[in-house]
């Protein structure tokens, strides 16, 4: 009976590796699907791979690795860092930092402008309309927020 009961943990063990295995090794002829919900033929074949590597006592690793070199890095999900893939994995990255360098430049403009319309105010430089404006949008300050003590006597009389 406990032969038995380890028979089959070792089949289980055996049906999961290979079930995880198979979710990260990509189907060479669907291309978007895992070799686990593929219904290829050579879905079919790298299952059956998969399964016999394990009884034959391999780690994933060295499974993962001769699927790479049988089909290409392409069929794993998860394509190691190398320098091909660095601009691939690091992309994001330099999108984020790109955009972060143009908002802190546009920032960074925004107040030199303030410090040149100041500088001309001094000098006795006219401004234009549009520079009149921002000053005042800059100077004027915001109105109060929230409930102060003569707010509601205000509103209680009308105003």
């Amino acid at each position: 009976m406990a032969n038995e009961e380890d028979e089959v943990k070792k089949v289980q063990v055996v049906e999961a590796r290979a079930r995880n295995i198979s979710h990260n090794v990509r189907c060479t002829e669907c291309g978007s699907q895992s070799i686990e919900d593929s219904g290829a033929d050579i879905a079919i074949l790298l299952r059956k791979l998969i399964r016999d590597e394990i009884h034959a006592g391999k780690t994933d690793k060295e499974i993962y690795k001769k699927l790479e070199e049988d089909y290409g890095e392409t069929v794993l999900y998860a394509p190691k860092f190398d320098l091909q893939t660095a601009a691939l994995w690091l992309s994001p990255l330099l999108v984020a930092g790109a955009a972060v360098g143009i908002w802190a430049y546009k920032k960074h403009r925004q107040k030199t402008n303030v410090h040149i319309m100041a500088l001309n105010l001094v000098r006795g430089v006219p401004l234009t309309p549009t520079e009149k404006q921002t000053m005042l949008d800059l100077l004027t300050p915001p109105p109060p927020q929230g409930a102060t003590p003569f707010s509601f006597w205000r509103r209680w009389q009308g105003q």
